[in-house]
């Protein structure tokens, strides 16, 4: 029996030694000298999470080991968050910030000597130096690591003010950059040197810049806002003079002053957004004629900011005014009218494949007053979007079927068009606006506020804003619709079962 006994004893006392040893070889060994390592700096948006790694060599527990995080890298008086025999404190404008991350996805956390502190909801008064300090009985160490921390600003918005002798000012200007931003200016590509670039900064620590030029009318300038190998926002606006005809300039006209601001998606590297303002002012000259107002460039740059007067409406919010726009069948010839959908008839004289006033066509009713809104589909199924389409409306209570005339905002048309395959799509604007897209709109949004003069444009998909024109409305205002030619895909107007029908009164 005793031998029994001790064989017994001899097996649990084998099992134990091996239970320690598994165990131990699962943990990170322990030495009684290590060091403090991590990375030099790290770089985060602001109001992301940042992890800055610090970790012990060789790996090691740092689960009973004192551990201190505070900012800059000379004394503890600035503390962050400490730790003591598996328990530790936060300093007031940390809590619930603040605590212990892990430096990669592999990493086994503080049973492996990873330290990393991870910080959410980062601000931009957080950037600085940040100490990772670490101390045993037997030895202590310490890393220091840069939090760089970046905001995007918003979307450049650029002003064209019209000026004598075929001038255009070009104003740009962006909010809500950190650090601060640098602005560029180019022509066809080509930098142009502005001395006039003004830089603020907001209560948050956050900057804005603002810049102009002064370029002929015949232009096509891009502005482009962003920190150095970073996200850079730009917007490119080309611009093309020319001279109305006589005929054009007989036909009617809003009065006032009409402006424009455009949020243009534009093809440049990591993201871009941008907007456009085209203001055009016109005083009455001593015979009677409109001329450009000819104030002097710092009185108009000042009076370009605040700029608030032009901030386009939401989608959200647009798209609440819902009516059912129907299309006006005048027996067009040229169209095909099936319910709420209409294209080209393909037949037109001399072969002409021009966009034209011939396969424009009318919806009603008119408005002249209230807030209203309507889509557009410009895909078909299994068919690409439309490549020649105009949307917009018209103050015309009848199109002319003239093929020569070229609409635009001074003889009642305003809409947003695109002229074939590509990524420009054109507004009526004189002079001539195109803008660079990124992607083909499928579905167009139009909200039209009479009374506050706003018509704006939505990609719907992509729930963005094309472009929003300010204009003082002050006839009756109709859609305007042309499918253009040639496309396989149908202009369908979207009709919505518990929508409003159209009428003046919505």
């Amino acid at each position: 029996m005793p031998n029994s006994v001790c064989h017994v004893t001899g097996q649990v006392n084998h099992l134990w030694s091996l239970m320690f040893f598994v165990s131990s070889s699962l943990s990170a060994p322990v030495s009684e000298n290590f060091a403090v390592v991590g990375e030099t700096s790290i770089l985060v948006q602001r109001n992301q999470t940042a992890t800055l790694p610090c970790w012990l060599r060789p790996p090691q527990s740092a689960e009973n080991l004192e551990v201190r995080w505070y900012r800059g890298s000379e004394n503890f008086d600035n503390t962050v968050m400490t730790h003591k025999a598996k328990s530790g404190s936060q300093s007031a404008s940390y809590v619930g910030r603040v605590s212990f991350g892990l430096k990669d996805a592999t990493s086994g956390g503080l049973k492996s000597g990873d330290v990393s502190l991870k910080l959410v909801n980062v601000t931009i008064q957080d950037a600085g130096d940040y100490t990772c300090f670490v101390s045993s009985s037997e030895d202590y160490g310490s890393s220091t690591v840069a939090l760089n921390v970046t905001e995007t600003g918003s979307p450049p918005l650029l002003t064209a003010v019209w000026k004598e002798a075929n001038m255009v000012e070009v104003s740009c200007e962006s909010e809500g950059w950190y650090p601060q931003p640098e602005l560029l200016w180019s022509h066809k590509n080509k930098a142009l040197t502005s001395s006039n670039v003004k830089y603020d900064r907001d209560s948050t620590g956050l900057y804005s810049v603002h810049s102009w030029v002064l370029v002929s009318s015949s232009s096509e300038i891009s502005c482009s806002v962003g920190v150095a190998n970073q996200v850079t926002r730009e917007v490119r606006l080309k611009l093309t003079s020319h001279q109305r005809s006589l005929r054009e300039a007989s036909e009617p006209s809003s009065d006032g002053w009409v402006a424009f601001g455009i949020l243009v998606v534009v093809v440049v590297v990591l993201a871009a957004a941008g907007a456009v303002y085209f203001r055009k002012r016109f005083k009455k000259s001593e015979s009677g004629g409109d001329q450009p107002d000819g104030q002097k460039l710092s009185e108009e740059a000042e009076a370009l900011l605040p700029i608030g007067r032009v901030v386009p409406t939401a989608l959200s919010e647009a798209s609440k005014h819902y009516v059912n726009v129907e299309l006006m069948d005048t027996k067009n010839p040229h169209l095909i009218l099936r319910g709420s959908r209409v294209r080209d008839a393909k037949e037109f004289p001399d072969g002409d494949t021009r966009v034209t006033c011939l396969t424009a066509i009318r919806g009603t009713c008119g408005f002249s007053t209230g807030q209203h809104y309507w889509e557009v589909s410009l895909k078909n199924i299994n068919c690409d979007p439309k490549q020649f389409w105009w949307i917009g409306v018209t103050n015309r209570p009848e199109i002319p079927q003239d093929s020569s005339l070229s609409p635009n905002i001074s003889n009642g048309f305003w809409f947003l068009s695109s002229s074939g395959p590509g990524d420009t799509i054109q507004c009526s604007t004189e002079p001539e606006t195109s803008l660079h897209v990124q992607s083909r709109p499928e579905t167009v949004g139009v909200y039209l506020d009479f009374g506050s003069g706003e018509l704006s444009f939505y990609n719907v998909e992509e729930k963005q804003l094309i472009i929003s024109l300010a204009v003082k409305f002050k006839e009756e205002i109709f859609p305007l619709f042309n499918p253009g030619k040639g496309d396989q895909s149908p202009m369908e107007i979207i009709q919505k079962t518990e929508q409003v029908e159209c009428n003046d009164d919505v």
